[in-house]
């Protein structure tokens, strides 16, 4: 093995530990109580109102987890009156707490299996998704290749790197550490399926962005620093609503991490998006909605 390939694995491993370095200590905490307690939400005895008559899924990020990505968002959306529901998936074997790292396609199997234990026990005929990042693209495999489009209504999508994650440039040097894709693949394909131009993406995008009958709302921040370059989140389709939180409030400087964790004008525009009817404007003034 070349001394540079010895040299990438404890690098990783130092990433890894860069990126959970990330997460609030309360939500380090949430996660140890994860298999005992969801902080209100994933409530199977919950009926959805005729207000809001589809229970919210809420799929996690790249390294997250089905209570730490959520400890703000969930909470809002039950105040508002939605049977609110999560999932960890994406999990590799010796590696708890941080998912979403095996192979997405596989991801989007678990995400079948839980919307329908979720309507299931909700008795609603569909279902709306929220996910953040890799959680907001992988759903689109569900949707596309798996049956999906006939049981979910929206998805809404927080920083989704629905055509790669450039890493504000850094996958462009990948092609000068030969065998360092290989290795990414063989130890954690989820993060290899989301190098822009991976075979992955190019299978979800071949053929059109959408399907029919899901209605997709994309919200970005100019200041993301993962899903690069930001406008590469982005949908088209007939049925897309793309937005920038720059553009509802020029104040606004969440960038990847924030937009899912506690920023609150995200927060309203996804609330608008799962209940358009009764939307109302998103500006800086919805940090206090």
């Amino acid at each position: 093995m070349l001394p540079w390939k010895r040299l990438l694995r404890p690098l990783t491993a130092l990433l890894l530990a860069a990126a959970a370095a990330t997460v609030p200590a309360s939500a380090a905490h949430a996660s140890s109580t994860a298999t005992t307690s969801s902080s209100g939400w994933n409530d199977y005895s919950c009926k959805p109102s005729a207000t809001h008559p589809r229970p919210v899924v809420l799929v996690h990020g790249t390294l997250g987890n089905s209570v730490d990505n959520w400890l703000s968002l969930a909470p809002y959306l039950e105040d508002r009156g939605y049977c609110v529901y999560s999932l960890d998936y994406g999990q590799l074997p010796g590696v708890p707490l941080f998912h979403g790292l095996g192979p997405i396609d596989r991801s989007a199997a678990q995400l079948s299996a839980f919307v329908d234990k979720v309507l299931a026990a909700t008795g609603a005929a569909k279902a709306d998704l929220v996910g953040h990042s890799q959680g907001g693209m992988m759903p689109r495999y569900y949707l596309k290749f798996l049956g999906g489009a006939a049981k979910v209504n929206a998805l809404v999508g927080l920083a989704p790197d629905n055509h790669g994650a450039g890493l504000s440039g850094l996958t462009n040097l990948l092609p000068y550490f030969p065998g360092a894709e290989d290795l990414i693949s063989a130890a954690t394909p989820g993060l290899a399926d989301q190098i822009p131009g991976s075979a992955f993406l190019t299978k979800l995008n071949a053929g059109g962005d959408t399907v029919p009958g899901v209605h997709y709302t994309v919200i970005a921040t100019q200041y993301d620093e993962v899903a690069t370059p930001w406008r590469s989140q982005y949908l088209s389709g007939s049925d897309v609503h793309n937005v920038l939180l720059q553009d509802l409030c020029p104040l606004d400087l969440s960038e990847h991490v924030a937009i899912a964790l506690f920023d609150r004008i995200a927060f309203h525009e996804v609330a608008n998006a799962l209940d358009p009817a009764r939307a109302t404007p998103t500006t800086c003034a919805s940090v206090f909605s």
